[in-house]
């Protein structure tokens, strides 16, 4: 499928964002950390966005704003808190909504394994090793296999999801057996555990065990609860990885969050797919627990946290891991995308929706409104060719919101 006009689309979206809220969010967040830092001094731009600063931030956090953060979260709402999370990943979808955000979340699988595979080529060796924190069900475990990993640790805070995991890894083997194939499937354990409270190395078989790879995909956000969990997570991840390995992962960007949140009238926005909810302040958001509630489908309430990427970036430099990319969804598709695999993949897993759609078959979307930028693009090009590989804008709506990440453990 040919790559659709859906970026341009997002682009202009982002271009609709005051440069005045931006630079207000930025200081803000900047005058936070200047509170619990003497030494911060001004940030530079990365070249993807000009919001995201990362650069000249101090690495200080006080003990004083961890203390502050634990008094403000009760020993209820942690636990409130794990339990929201563990509903959420225990509801299924039902039909109609699975089908309503086939495409996203297949675009979504997409961004994971062109990540996955990203990283796992810049790491030399046949014997690769990976811990998969908060795994949920092991949708991943096919991506691993491809990638050929040798040993695999599975982690996750609830028990049902690890079981489903476990299954779906036994179903495997099983498969791999009755099918004669010669290359063996990787070798796997199962840990439920808090990834963000429990040290993780001290529940391995091998506990001096290290890794050529770390991934965290859609959940680190959640240890920006408090310092301490944040800190625990990345602990977690910097401790288990080999010098040289790489700590991966894919969150919500809080550049984009906070500015939809300025632009309307009061806590909430969204579309038909999705709603965020904020439960902090707007004009000043905490550095950890700035709560939002975000909602998928008929998916239960699930309490998030905004990850501010220069204090996520000095904290992980705190325990031995170096920030080498942030990059938006938009941006790594466009750089993926035409890649062999990025291609490939892109049409295999059916990533992106075909408009005008074949058959009669319906779309996803609501036709008359959801795709204008389908139909624009389709009234620009050259070529006879109607057929293309698109999003209905409320998907891209939500898929916009995100952003790889990596990191290299410092040698």
């Amino acid at each position: 499928m040919s790559a659709p006009g859906i970026m341009n689309e997002a682009k202009e979206k982002r271009d609709e964002i005051s440069k005045k809220e931006e630079k207000n969010y930025r200081q803000n967040k900047r005058s936070q950390i200047e509170e619990h830092s003497s030494d911060a001094s001004s940030s530079k731009r990365v070249k993807y966005d000009a919001a995201q600063n990362v650069n000249n931030t101090s690495s200080e956090l006080s003990s004083n704003n961890s203390e502050k953060t634990n008094e403000s979260l009760s020993k209820k709402e942690y636990s409130d808190n794990s339990l929201l999370v563990i509903q959420h990943y225990n509801t299924i979808l039902d039909d109609r909504n699975k089908s309503r955000i086939l495409y996203m979340r297949n675009f979504n699988n997409w961004i994971k394994s062109m990540l996955m595979s990203e990283y796992t080529n810049e790491i030399y060796g046949t014997r690769l090793k990976a811990l998969d924190m908060c795994c949920g069900r092991g949708g991943d475990l096919f991506k691993w296999k491809k990638l050929n990993v040798t040993y695999l640790i599975c982690a996750d805070l609830a028990e049902r999801t690890i079981q489903e995991c476990q299954d779906r890894y036994n179903e495997m083997l099983k498969q791999n057996s009755a099918e004669r194939k010669y290359s063996p499937i990787f070798t796997a354990e199962f840990i439920t555990a808090d990834c963000t409270k429990v040290r993780l190395r001290s529940k391995f078989e091998d506990p001096s065990i290290k890794f050529d790879l770390v991934s965290c995909q859609f959940a680190f956000h959640y240890c920006f609860e408090s310092l301490e969990q944040a800190e625990c997570m990345l602990k977690n991840a910097s401790e288990c990885l080999k010098p040289g390995g790489y700590f991966i992962g894919t969150i919500p960007d809080a550049y984009d969050l906070v500015s939809r949140w300025q632009r309307c009238d009061g806590n909430s926005f969204g579309n038909d797919i999705y709603s965020v909810e904020f439960f902090c302040n707007k004009t000043k958001p905490p550095l950890f627990g700035a709560k939002y509630h975000f909602k998928l489908g008929n998916l239960v309430n699930c309490p998030e946290f905004l990850v501010y990427l220069p204090v996520f970036r000095k904290l992980a430099l705190k325990f031995g891991l170096n920030l080498v990319k942030f990059e938006r969804f938009d941006s790594f598709y466009e750089r993926m995308k035409d890649k062999r695999k990025g291609k490939q993949l892109l049409k295999k897993i059916q990533a992106l929706e075909t408009y005008p759609s074949r058959h009669g078959e319906m779309l996803s979307g609501n036709p008359d409104k959801d795709y204008q930028h389908a139909k624009e693009y389709n009234t620009q090009k050259t070529s006879n060719r109607r057929e293309i590989g698109t999003l209905s804008q409320p998907e891209w709506e939500v898929i916009s919101l995100y952003a790889v990440f990596a990191f290299q453990k410092m040698k």
